[in-house]
C-alpha cells in the first residue's frame, strides 16, 4: 500500500483527542512509509494529519479545488499541491491516487466522500479497503445506520462488511493492510431478492 486517502474536517471539533488522532494517524502513516493523499486544506483536521506526516518527513500530496485555493484555506507549504477545478475533479485524482481510505471525524463532506468510495468498492468500481477511525466512538451511530440498512435489505451484509473500523491507528492500517475484497455481484443479489 503506497498511499492512503484520509477524509476528514476542515473544523478541529469539540475533543482535543480529534486532533490528536490526526497526528497519531500521520505518525502511523509514516513509519509505515504510507503516504498521505488528502483535501489540500491547512485547517482544521486535514491540516493537522498533513502537518503531522509533512513534518516527519513523510510524503503528502493535497488535492483542492481552485474554489478553495482562492479562499487562502491551502496548505502551501507542500511540495505537492495540487488544484483542481470542482470537487467532482478533486474527489476523482484523490480516489485515482490511493490505495486505500480512511475517515477521520468530520461533517458533511467528510460523509459524503467516505460513502462515495464505499459505494464504488461496494459496485466493484475499486477493490480498494475502506476504514472508519473511530476517535471517541464518533462513527458508532453512522455504523448503527450501516447495520440497520442491512437488517433491512437495502444493503447486502457483505457489503456491511467492507466498513472496516478501528478506535487507533495502528489497529485500522493492520485491518487494511490485510483487507481481501469480496466478491461483487450486486445485480444477482437484488435479483434474488426481488423474486422472494
Amino acid at each position: 500500500m503506497k498511499r492512503i486517502c484520509v477524509f476528514c474536517g476542515s473544523s478541529p471539533g469539540t475533543k482535543q483527542e480529534y486532533l490528536e488522532m490526526a497526528r497519531a494517524l500521520g505518525s502511523a502513516l509514516v513509519e509505515r512509509g504510507i503516504g498521505l493523499v488528502y483535501g489540500g486544506g491547512k485547517l482544521g483536521m486535514m491540516g493537522e494529519i498533513a502537518r503531522s506526516v509533512f513534518q516527519q518527513g513523510g510524503d503528502v500530496i493535497g488535492v483542492i479545488p481552485r474554489s478553495l485555493f482562492e479562499k487562502e484555506v491551502a496548505f502551501n507549504d507542500l511540495p505537492d499541491l495540487r488544484v483542481v477545478n470542482s470537487m467532482h475533479e478533486r474527489k476523482a485524482l484523490m480516489a485515482d491516487l490511493a490505495d486505500g481510505f480512511i475517515a477521520l471525524p468530520g461533517g458533511l463532506g467528510t460523509i459524503e466522500e467516505f460513502f462515495e468510495v464505499l459505494t464504488w468498492a461496494q459496485l466493484g468500481i475499486h477493490r480498494k479497503p475502506c476504514g472508519l477511525l473511530n476517535v471517541c466512538g464518533y462513527y458508532d451511530d453512522l455504523i448503527r445506520f450501516v447495520r440497520h440498512a442491512v437488517a433491512h435489505q437495502f444493503v447486502r451484509e457483505t457489503d456491511g462488511q467492507l466498513v472496516l473500523m478501528d478506535a487507533q491507528p495502528a489497529g485500522l492500517l493492520e485491518q487494511m493492510l490485510a483487507y481481501s475484497p469480496p466478491h461483487v455481484d450486486k445485480a444477482a443479489w437484488a435479483l434474488e431478492l426481488s423474486q422472494a
